[in-house]
């Protein structure tokens, strides 16, 4: 199976890259960007055939290292590789 997880800020966090990033942005001549906020984006291919295993490795793969949940929020999604 393969995962993709993505892990952004969650709301009320500064997120300088974002803010940089709408500055460039901006200074590109890209109209209308009031707010950026960047996130990653990581997948990962699994061994486990059986859906409820991947999403049990998945939560704690996220839990424990893939996202800092005192201040980012995490998504993922799950497919057959």
């Amino acid at each position: 199976m393969r995962a993709r997880v993505t892990v952004t800020l969650k709301s009320g966090v500064l997120d300088p890259q974002g803010k940089a990033i709408a500055h460039a942005l901006g200074a590109l001549g890209v109209p209308g960007v009031e707010d950026v906020r960047q996130g990653k984006l990581i997948e990962v291919k699994l061994a486990e055939k059986d859906p409820a295993r991947a999403r049990a490795l998945v939560e704690r793969m996220c839990q424990e290292l893939l996202a800092n949940t005192v201040i980012e929020n995490y998504r993922y999604e799950l497919e057959e590789a």
